[in-house]
């Protein structure tokens, strides 16, 4: 007699498989049907089963559309359902929650570029952006450190990021197109204006995505601004950030001292630095 373990795995294999076509449940799966599920009076084995594939694949499709509306309004809804099929049969959830479901969709269009069509860059900036958005909506967030820690600290001090802080480098100044989508508003003008707009041969947009009263928002970043945050992230000091992020930068001096003391006074009011942990040596933290 087969385990209960066997048997959910199984019954599982079969709910969760894409459907036909015709939205419809696989007849492969008639045996198997047959095997867990006994018919009633109205519904035989393999309907009763059909309902949970679909119900399953159904909710899993609207997932992916919930978290990825920006692709869907550049690629059209019906390519965008197309390509989610293909993705999720290639890529089935594997998590408890359906949070993860799109973690792997921009790798597995990297390796699947027939679906990116005539815009990969466009559509790879806003699959990156929008799972950016599902992270930072619910990573961790660490008790900030405040300005007189801050301030005691000196220049040598090491602040670490909260996790729910993003970093983007982009082609393209997708921002607005995701927040119009998001809020429902009409997008078909801004969605022409990028596919007309030339691709830049390197990332020229940077973003840092947060959270803020349970509202991820966007907020766009000069390059050194954006390099201080990754330099940050990455383990450097204060002092060593903001020199490496102005090594290379023509900006005046001046105007270097003037930026720093804004882009550091507005992070700290929204709350993005936290102490690095004693014992901390990867820069996550503990939640």
């Amino acid at each position: 007699m087969s385990s209960l373990l066997e048997t959910q795995r199984e019954l599982a294999k079969l709910i969760m498989q894409p459907m036909t076509v015709r939205e419809g449940m696989r007849t492969a799966s008639r045996a198997g049907a047959e095997k867990f599920i006994k018919p009633n009076d109205r519904l035989t084995s393999f309907e009763r089963l059909e309902i949970y594939n679909r119900g399953y694949w159904f909710r899993v499709l609207d997932c992916l559309a919930e978290d990825f509306p920006g692709v869907r309004a550049i690629v059209g809804a019906g390519r965008f359902r197309r390509l989610s099929e293909a993705y999720l049969a290639e890529c089935p959830s594997r998590s408890f929650t359906l949070r993860n479901l799109g973690s792997r969709l921009a790798e597995w269009l990297k390796a699947n570029p027939k679906w990116l069509g005539r815009e990969p860059q466009l559509i790879l900036d806003m699959v990156a952006l929008e799972w950016a958005h599902v992270e930072a909506f619910d990573s961790a967030e660490l008790r900030a450190i405040t300005p007189e820690e801050l301030a005691q600290a000196g220049s040598d001090v090491q602040l670490q990021l909260q996790p729910y802080v993003k970093l983007l480098k982009l082609h393209y100044p997708i921002d607005d197109l995701a927040l119009a989508v998001r809020n429902r508003k009409r997008s078909g003008k801004l969605v022409s204006a990028l596919r007309q707009s030339p691709c830049p041969t390197t990332p020229v947009f940077f973003l840092a995505l947060h959270r803020l009263d349970y509202s991820v928002h966007y907020r766009r970043l000069e390059p050194e601004a954006y390099q201080v945050l990754v330099l940050l992230r990455g383990g450097a000091g204060l002092s060593d950030a903001v020199a490496g992020a102005f090594e290379s930068s023509e900006m005046p001096e001046a105007q270097q001292v003037q930026n720093v003391e804004l882009w550091f006074r507005t992070w700290q009011s929204l709350g993005w630095f936290c102490s690095r942990q004693a014992g901390d040596t990867d820069g996550k933290g503990k939640a």
